[in-house]
């Protein structure tokens, strides 16, 4: 089943993403086969990052979870908040 991860960055935490980027990418790496799509969320004005958006397939919600808290990211307090739901693509049709 599909999860979305929409991540939240703490406010003023720019240095605490750069610092982790690699070791979030190397972990997004790791799990490609699962990642449907993942990408940073940006400022309105589109000048930084402030949180992310992924879309991962996860066996149930426990195994969602379990991802969150396994990325770098999450392990270094980069998020302010982390909503998890399941997901169902529409479109484009598979």
């Amino acid at each position: 089943m599909l999860f979305m991860f929409h991540c939240v960055d703490k406010a003023g935490a720019a240095d605490v993403r750069a610092a982790n980027r690699v070791e979030h990418l190397a972990y997004l790496e790791a799990n490609a086969d699962r990642i449907f799509a993942a990408g940073p969320l940006l400022s309105d004005d589109q000048s930084g990052m402030v949180g992310s958006l992924l879309i991962v397939e996860c066996a149930d919600a426990a195994a969602a979870q379990e991802f969150a808290a396994g990325d770098p990211y999450a392990k270094a307090g980069l998020f302010d908040s982390v909503t998890i739901r399941p997901w169902r693509r529409v479109y484009p049709k598979a």
